[in-house]
């Protein structure tokens, strides 16, 4: 007996064809129809009513105990975690709604937030993967290393995009029954679709790319441990009873043939076992509590299911083809779940996709080139699409369709232009069209107001705004392969490292960059790779991301600064930054800044090394190095490539759009500090702080209030040990700004401080002495110091 069939439930092909036909004509009806307008009694009586919303809100028919569990949950959700509240010792995330953040938390997200899976096949056939179900993760703290590489050992590599939680609750209350229904392993209908069950210990898979998972609490927090390392305890039977959604464990349990198999195979990226969770990284284990995981279920379980859109005559053109090409085969519209047929699109089962769409990995007993099928509910808004991410549009990912769907490919190919845009406006028509956005920013956002972070910096005239708001657009867009991202990347946008607190700011640990290079301590060089010092985390899909050899004995993250205020900065006159030079120390105060001149003559003044000269410098720069996008050819400018490898034409980044972000940089507003405190500012001076961190530089619109000096300090001690940027040595860093603080943690040039408290603590060098002066002021000045730098 094959394994297929020693999984196999009793046929009921004949059953799946006469309740496809019903639910076509009863989906019709809700898609012709919103929640609360009037149906026909048979169709109304048979679709769920009161579980739809926009994407990222809660079930309207939520109780007010369950939506305070929501609101709870979202905090959760949102929360950065660190290292000392048990953040790692690896890691690829700091905040659980890092990988579903698109179009708003809760959902799916883009390529910058993927991740890799391992695994090998031994020559007996087992199926092995590394520790953490095989993720490899992209940081390392503690005694990790700060960049954990692919194991040599584990060749089969695949690439995973997050997945959206709308509407998962639904899936949840699902029967067994009813997604076993569908299945028909054998294809005994003769209808080219073989879907078939997946099981974790014994019942029936629901979420993950493979079905992997069947309990909503363990599918969240396995990924908790295994992305962010936060250990939990399962939550206690008392929590479950109360939970929004009831245990779906009602499956009869797998026997004989099919227990051993899943014995024998692997359940990478699986839920998080049936027990506490621990590690040893020196924090206490539970690292969350259970009641902080119980919102955290209750906010998941409670996201609505994406609200359809009322047809239109194209969406109902597009219904039409979408049955007649036989998407349906797989693509179920609705599983008749508690409260009637719930529209998810999907049958839930594994399904052959074909060889291009294969990455080996096995899950349960999800062969290498099965997938569950995904659900199309609110599809529109949560590119890109398919389990790596592969595809940027709808057009793309069905064409990548391949195995038991490929007929439906091929005939969705053979239509002509007009009936193919039918049936993505069909898709569209799903759900979250109308939130759908290029990055992260909603649609019709209102325009910060001037003077506050994020917003401009000035009144802007009316062809500068557009220009400004133009410049925003581009920072927040995450840019598609054909228009040239990578083919190695860190972040497939701007605002994918600098969003905290609000787009144009820093970013958490989770979005670190990595340089690297080899230092030879007997001559005391450093020597940077060929390709220049920065890792990147990620290729496009078809392309691995790069490891350091064995020779990169350096390996130094870097925390992505803030962009708010940069055009102010941008503005101080040359002589005024020149003025504070003292690379001898003259006046024998310890303090021997120096300005950053660039092998082009220009001053520098931006990056943990002042390595950067203009914003449009900046622009060049980051576009190149982080998002792998060519510029302009500017003999004014060296910054940035302006040729790659990749088809897309070059330049990607169009001199326009070069300019725009330009001029949204130069303008974007720091926000104001808070009111003063003579007594903290005194204390500020007293300790040391204010002989790099000037309070006030001139500008030429007046005093610019950034804590400042825009020079090299050495600050890392002697003998550091790191990556060097031109004249900047391994331990020289530009004083970084403080104003906003308060709210781009963590701090240093690493991320390595978690506190305020712990950056001023750990400052070396030239800052030992405020550091110690500082450490020696009483309990209370510290924390007035503190308070007072908050509101910066």
């Amino acid at each position: 007996m094959s394994h297929h069939l020693a999984l196999r439930p009793p046929s009921r092909s004949a059953g799946r064809r006469r309740t496809r036909g019903l639910l076509f004509a009863a989906l019709a009806l809700l898609a012709a129809c919103a929640d609360d307008a009037p149906r026909d009694e048979p169709a109304a009586a048979a679709l769920a009513t009161g579980v739809f919303a926009a994407l990222g809100e809660p079930i309207p028919t939520a109780t007010d105990a369950q939506l305070a569990a929501f609101e709870r949950g979202r905090e959760v959700a949102t929360r950065r975690f660190t290292p000392e509240e048990g953040l790692g010792p690896v890691f690829n995330v700091a905040f659980c709604a890092a990988c579903h953040e698109s179009p708003t938390i809760g959902g799916a997200a883009p390529r910058y937030r993927d991740f890799y899976l391992q695994a090998t096949v031994l020559a007996d056939g087992s199926y092995l993967t590394p520790e953490l179900g095989g993720i490899v993760h992209a940081y390392g703290n503690g005694e990790a290393s700060p960049r954990p590489v692919l194991d040599p050992d584990y060749p089969i590599v695949g690439r995973r995009n997050g997945t959206p939680f709308f509407g998962v609750g639904l899936i949840a209350e699902l029967s067994e029954d009813v997604i076993l229904a569908n299945a028909d392993p054998e294809d005994a209908d003769g209808d080219g679709i073989s879907g078939r069950p997946n099981y974790e210990d014994g019942f029936v898979g629901r979420f993950g790319r493979k079905a992997q998972t069947t309990s909503l609490e363990g599918f969240i927090r396995g990924p908790i441990n295994n992305h962010a390392g936060i250990t939990t305890d399962p939550l206690t039977e008392a929590q479950r009873a109360v939970l929004p959604v009831p245990s779906n464990r009602d499956a009869i349990p797998m026997v004989g043939e099919a227990q051993g198999l899943l014995r024998a195979v692997g359940h990478g990226q699986a839920a998080a076992p049936s027990s506490p969770l621990v590690d040893d990284d020196g924090v206490p284990d539970p690292e969350m509590s259970t009641d902080d995981l119980f919102d955290l279920v209750s906010f998941v379980m409670l996201l609505a299911a994406p609200e359809p859109d009322a047809p239109t005559e194209t969406s109902e053109r597009g219904r039409a083809q979408f049955a007649a090409l036989g998407c349906a085969g797989c693509h179920t519209p609705a599983l008749l779940g508690p409260r009637g047929l719930i529209p998810l699109y999907s049958d839930l089962l594994l399904h052959d996709m074909g060889e291009a769409m294969a990455d080996g990995l096995q899950m349960g007993v999800a062969t290498g080139s099965e997938f569950r099928t995904q659900p199309l509910w609110g599809v529109a808004a949560t590119r890109p699409y398919l389990h790596d991410g592969r595809a940027d549009t709808l057009d793309e990912a069905i064409r990548w369709h391949g195995g038991e769907a490929l007929p439906a490919r091929q005939a969705y190919e053979a239509l002509d232009d007009s009936a193919r845009t039918d049936v993505i406006a069909f898709l569209e028509s799903l759900g979250g069209l109308a939130q759908r956005s290029e990055g992260l920013i909603p649609p019709l956002a209102p325009i910060p107001e001037v003077g506050t972070p994020g917003g401009p910096d000035r009144a802007l005239g009316a062809a500068d705004l557009a220009e400004w708001l133009e410049g925003r657009r581009l920072f927040d867009a995450d840019v598609a392969i054909a228009d040239g991202l990578g083919p190695l990347f860190n972040g497939d946008s701007c605002r994918a490292c600098h969003f905290d607190p609000v787009v144009g700011g820093a970013g958490p640990i989770g979005v670190n960059v990595m340089r690297h290079g080899t230092y030879d301590p007997e001559t005391g060089t450093f020597t940077a790779p060929a390709g220049g010092t920065i890792v990147a985390k990620f290729g496009v899909p078809g392309v691995l991301r790069p490891e350091p050899s064995a020779v990169h004995n350096v390996l130094e993250p870097r925390q992505t600064p803030s962009t708010l205020g940069l055009g102010l900065l941008e503005r101080v006159p040359e002589a005024e930054i020149l003025s504070r030079e003292d690379p001898l120390d003259a006046d024998g105060d310890g303090i021997s800044g120096r300005a950053h001149r660039l092998a082009s003559g220009e001053l520098g003044r931006f990056g943990w090394k002042a390595q950067v000269p203009s914003m449009r410098a900046f622009v060049r720069d980051a576009a190149s190095a982080e998002l792998g996008l060519t510029v302009p050819v500017d003999p004014r400018n060296g910054f940035g490539a302006s040729q790659d490898d990749d088809s897309a034409p070059d330049p990607e980044l169009p001199v326009e759009s070069e300019a725009a972000l330009a001029l949204y940089l130069s303008h974007l507003s720091p926000g104001s500090p808070g009111p003063s405190d003579p007594v903290a500012e005194q204390l500020f001076a007293d300790v040391g702080c204010a002989s790099c961190h000037t309070p006030s530089l001139a500008g030429p619109e007046g005093p610019v209030f950034a804590y400042t000096d825009l020079l090299l300090h050495e600050v890392a001690g002697d003998g550091a040990i790191g990556v060097p940027d031109g004249d900047a040595l391994a331990g020289e860093f530009r004083t970084p700004p403080l104003w906003g603080i308060a709210h781009t943690a963590p701090y240093l040039h690493d991320g390595s401080a978690s506190t305020l408290e712990a950056a001023i603590l750990a400052h070396a060098g030239e800052a030992s002495a405020s550091a110690s002066a500082y450490a020696a002021r009483s309990e209370e000045e510290r924390t007035r110091l503190l308070a007072w730098l908050a509101t910066r």
